[in-house]
């Protein structure tokens, strides 16, 4: 599955958490929400709000920069 990293341009946090997952060798595809109107439904229909980051997997949803998160999501995905 595809980790996936809803973002803004602007987003701090959402520069630390692509950093996190580039540190650690995780491939993700970077949603800017700012794109399209309907991926900020999609964001919302996901995590339950309109902040970002947030990091997906299909199974399970990281809200923030949740170092802790981001680390068991990253293991699960390790060859």
């Amino acid at each position: 599955m595809t980790i996936k990293v809803y973002t803004t341009p602007t987003c701090p946090w959402c520069a630390q958490a692509k950093a996190f997952l580039r540190s650690r060798g995780s491939a993700y595809e970077e949603i800017d929400v700012t794109k399209d109107p309907r991926l900020v439904r999609e964001l919302e229909d996901l995590s339950g709000q309109l902040g970002v980051p947030v990091i997906t997997d299909g199974r399970r949803v990281v809200i923030g920069f949740d170092k802790a998160a981001l680390e068991k999501l990253v293991a699960e995905h390790a060859g």
